[in-house]
């Protein structure tokens, strides 16, 4: 990829310290939580993004928060950037870390450690997969709600960090409406603790403003998350229309009639035929776009919410209904749709866009991707949560071309440019990173960047977590 996205220029000093710096870190780390080796530091270089590479000064994995308390003091202490990371699965180079940078992976920190049913909720570490506290509960009859596609591997630090969402986002709501506490290390080392396990705690929603921070305020080390319990049932339907527009209609007016199902998922032509490539779904191959809704409770809720869903779809000229007729069915519905960005990948190198636009806008937003697409000589699969608006287009194309990676990425921007253009914003749940930094002035006024960089500084007024993302870097350098 060509450099069209900046990073700060690396401190010279900070690095010409890295021997005495990792010194100093392995005086508070045991040995098998320190990575200094060129080699070993190689995987920690980007994440999902992988546009961008950047060999961190050194790695640590910490297996405690007391660890991660010393090692962000001695940061700050030195003024050595810190660049929070979970899993790496971030989509817009979140944890891409600098040259002048120490990465705390919370990897280790990986254990459930209270599950309280009384209270509907549970204690976990930051490095506790999203999957496995769903996995943890179902015995019991209760599961984590938000379920990105990466739920297999995306931890819960990343999840928050980004306010991450997934398929069921829709009715049960993304991460933030779900979470009820949080453990951080602040930027000195001092360890907080936010909320609790009641449902609403007095002062200010800190936590509200934290989730979705983008690991610039702190570092999340435990987090309490509710859980709720399972439906009686659930059954994915798929609907088949033949065009894009068609499809995105029917979402705006399944909605704007009341009707709230579980998830309405959006795929067009590419997307079908690459899932359904990999997954063998069962996804009519016929269509032009595809929507997958899914609605739960009882058979006789499950049949009243689908027959009002039909009689909208009908009025946007359905092609084809059906119905998952077994487990097996409605499983496999859904490893299609959840290998989405994975099957891609078989193909091509894909750029994955996350922008968010009212539900009125959909089929025009659609109708304007494919001429941003068009205008730019490449090829686009649209695979996204239809019912919050929060639009994913992939933008496929040869990385290894400089000019096709170029128009990628420019193809990239005027998506963004056009979701807020039509009402909406920059991201539903990826986060800003580095990938829409430069955006921001898009979004916001001067004035708006500069009252969230005073808060952001409030937290950390060093500015040591997280550089180079969110913010544009001349915003920063005009504040």
């Amino acid at each position: 990829m060509t450099e069209l996205i900046k990073f700060l220029e690396p401190n010279a000093q900070i690095i010409s310290k890295r021997s005495s710096i990792i010194s100093g870190l392995a005086e508070i780390l045991p040995d098998d939580c320190l990575i200094t080796d060129e080699r070993e530091l190689v995987p920690f270089e980007t994440d999902a993004f992988i546009a961008y590479r950047r060999l961190p000064l050194a790695v640590v994995l910490p297996e405690t928060t007391e660890q991660v308390a010393e090692v962000v003091k001695y940061c700050h202490e030195h003024e050595v950037p810190i660049v929070p990371r979970g899993a790496g699965t971030s989509l817009a180079g979140g944890a891409i870390p600098q040259e002048d940078a120490i990465v705390i992976g919370l990897s280790k920190m990986n254990r459930i450690l209270d599950v309280d049913l009384a209270n509907r909720c549970a204690v976990v570490q930051a490095g506790v997969t999203n999957i496995a506290i769903s996995q943890e509960t179902d015995s019991e009859g209760f599961f984590y709600a938000p379920d990105p596609s990466s739920q297999l591997a995306c931890t819960i630090g990343g999840n928050i960090g980004m306010n991450s969402g997934g398929a069921h986002c829709l009715k049960y709501g993304v991460t933030t409406n779900n979470l009820l506490a949080l453990k951080m290390v602040m930027f000195d080392g001092t360890v907080i603790d936010l909320g609790g396990k009641a449902l609403d705690m007095p002062g200010y929603d800190l936590i509200g403003l934290l989730c979705g921070s983008e690991g610039q305020m702190g570092i999340i080390t435990e987090a309490t998350v509710k859980l709720l319990a399972k439906p009686e049932g659930a059954k994915p339907v798929l609907f088949g229309f033949d065009t894009p527009e068609d499809a995105g209609r029917c979402v705006r007016d399944v909605i704007g009639a009341g009707i709230i199902p579980v998830a309405i998922e959006y795929m067009d032509k590419p997307a079908i035929e690459i899932c359904e490539a990999f997954a063998n779904a069962g996804y009519p191959m016929d269509v032009e776009a595809l929507l997958i809704v899914e609605v739960e409770g009882s058979e006789a809720e499950m049949d009243a919410m689908l027959d009002k869903i039909i009689q909208v779809a009908k009025t946007h000229n359905v092609k084809t209904v059906k119905e998952s007729q077994s487990a097996f069915e409605a499983a496999l519905i859904w490893k299609g749709r959840k290998s989405a960005f994975g099957a891609t990948g078989r193909i091509a190198d894909y750029m994955c866009m996350d922008g968010t636009v009212p539900l009125s806008q959909l089929a025009f937003v659609l109708e304007g991707t494919a001429k941003i697409i068009e205008k730019y000589g490449l090829r686009v699969a649209n695979v996204f949560h239809a019912g919050d608006g929060n639009m994913h287009p992939l933008i496929l194309f040869n990385m290894n071309d400089p000019e096709e990676s170029v128009k990628a990425e420019q193809a990239g921007m005027d998506i963004l440019r056009l979701c807020v253009d039509a009402g909406g914003c920059l991201t539903g749940e990826h986060g800003v990173g580095i990938e829409k930094r430069d955006l921001m002035t898009h979004q916001y006024s001067k004035e708006d960047l500069d009252q969230q960089m005073a808060v952001r500084a409030a937290f950390d007024p060093q500015w040591i977590f997280n550089p180079s993302k969110v913010f544009p870097l001349e915003v920063r350098e005009d504040a």
